[in-house]
């Protein structure tokens, strides 16, 4: 039947269901669409979770793999940091007044040894902390003074040298020695013979040889008036540093150039040797000893000279006396040549008996260094703070600053026997302990009376020339 009514509804319902199913289809499709993108992006951010844990494991790996290195990454912003202070290995203050010279290192030669109680420009050549202590001080002082020990076997020889910065002053403490200096711009040659007990003097830039000419080894004590490196040049170092040509000319030899290539350098250092022809030596040794007026320069007689009493023991001294009445001629001779020289020491020996006591002083003038000889004793440095005490034995070196007040008593049943230098030629100038207890002048005025500072002079005179 035809019925364009129903026609136009039936194809109206079709078409109606059509767009609904077209409805449904597209958003079947949509969702398949966003489900594809989901997986995508799921996918990739797996893939780069996956890499970067790759990433992370190969990189740990090879920085175990490697050795490590102390690498410092600069953070991209400032961090506060702390820095913490060096800590610097406590030093017991003693050590500015002691050393243990029998603990240094020994330069030792084929003809002997020495040892060194001194500044040191590179502390890379102290042996301990306590050791640059001890040197520092003597620098930081001003103490004008080195001290060394020479020890030469018996026939051996401290090869001609000189010092350029410094004077030297020695002690023979054992055995017999042949000086030589020569001086006067080098026309006068002076040889003497010195045994223990004696001093000798070498003014700067002298040259001077010694020679152990006993059976048993000699042992020097060496004061060296200079508180820097000590500068020393061997003759044979000199002559192997100069050129063949200059050498030739110089010193004239027959032969020329052809006697000069004859010598050859050691391979080591020759500072105290035993010769080479070290039997005719001894065999034709012939020392002459020169007239008095050139060797009282160079040498005093220290054991045979004044002694002066106090209390605790003696003092014996190698100065220079302003006053020479009670000299020797000879003893006259070396006090002027001393007064000569600019930064000449002064060298004393000091005996305390037993039990005995270097009461409590200082010195006005003068930086004092010693030596321990023989006995054992305690010595006292008084500060304003408190009193350093430390005791000492045979090769112990003390050290004293002008003006630090310091005492020394004998703790051993046999003498305490020292070795002293000054950092002056002059007489020393102590004053003791004793001045701050003087008996004061009377007062009328019922307060306390005071020392006159005219009063403390007089005393302090008084016990240098007790002393001195």
């Amino acid at each position: 039947m035809d019925n364009p009514a129903f026609e136009i509804h039936e194809d109206g319902a079709q078409n109606i269901l059509s767009v609904g199913k077209m409805s449904t289809i597209s958003r079947m499709e949509k969702k398949k669409q966003w489900s594809l993108v989901n997986i995508f992006l799921t996918c990739l951010l797996a893939c780069f979770a996956t890499a970067a844990m790759g990433i992370l494991i190969v990189s740990l790996v090879y920085l175990n793999s490697q050795p490590h290195l102390n690498v410092q990454i600069e953070p991209a912003w400032p961090l506060q940091t702390t820095v913490v202070p060096k800590v610097q290995k406590a030093v017991d203050p003693k050590f500015q007044f002691l050393n243990h010279l029998l603990q240094s290192k020994v330069f030792e030669f084929p003809g002997g040894a020495i040892q060194w109680a001194r500044y040191r420009n590179n502390i890379k050549d102290y042996l301990s902390d306590e050791e640059e202590a001890f040197g520092t001080s003597l620098n930081n002082q001003k103490s004008e003074m080195t001290l060394g020990t020479l020890r030469i076997k018996s026939q051996g020889i401290r090869a001609p040298h000189w010092h350029f910065n410094a004077n030297e002053h020695g002690y023979l403490v054992q055995g017999t020695a042949w000086i030589g200096v020569v001086d006067d711009g080098g026309e006068v040659a002076t040889t003497y013979n010195v045994t223990a007990g004696q001093v000798i003097f070498f003014p700067k830039n002298t040259l001077h040889w010694i020679k152990n000419v006993g059976n048993e080894d000699c042992f020097f004590l060496l004061f060296f008036s200079t508180h820097d490196e000590l500068q020393t040049l061997d003759v044979d170092d000199v002559f192997f540093s100069t050129p063949e040509d200059i050498a030739s000319r110089s010193l004239k030899p027959e032969g020329g150039i052809s006697f000069i290539r004859k010598f050859h350098k050691q391979t080591e250092d020759q500072g105290v040797n035993l010769p080479q022809n070290l039997a005719e030596l001894v065999m034709n040794a012939s020392y002459i000893q020169s007239p008095d007026n050139l060797v009282c320069r160079y040498f005093f007689d220290l054991k045979g000279s004044r002694e002066y009493q106090f209390p605790g023991g003696v003092i014996q001294k190698a100065h220079y006396w302003k006053n020479g009445n009670d000299l020797s001629n000879n003893e006259k001779i070396f006090s002027e040549f001393l007064n000569k020289h600019e930064n000449a020491l002064s060298l004393s020996t000091l005996r305390i008996y037993n039990n005995g006591l270097r009461q409590p002083h200082f010195h006005f003038n003068a930086n004092e260094m010693g030596y321990v000889l023989s006995g054992c004793g305690k010595v006292g440095i008084i500060n304003t703070q408190s009193t350093i005490e430390f005791n000492i034995h045979v090769g112990d070196v003390i050290f004293f600053p002008i003006g630090t007040q310091h005492y020394i008593k004998n703790t051993c049943d046999e003498d305490l026997l020292f070795i002293l230098a000054f950092s002056t030629a002059d007489k020393i100038s102590p004053c003791s302990y004793s001045v701050f207890f003087l008996k004061p002048r009377s007062s009328t005025s019922g307060m306390r009376p005071s020392i006159k500072a005219k009063e403390v002079t007089t005393v302090c005179l008084s016990d240098q020339s007790r002393l001195n």
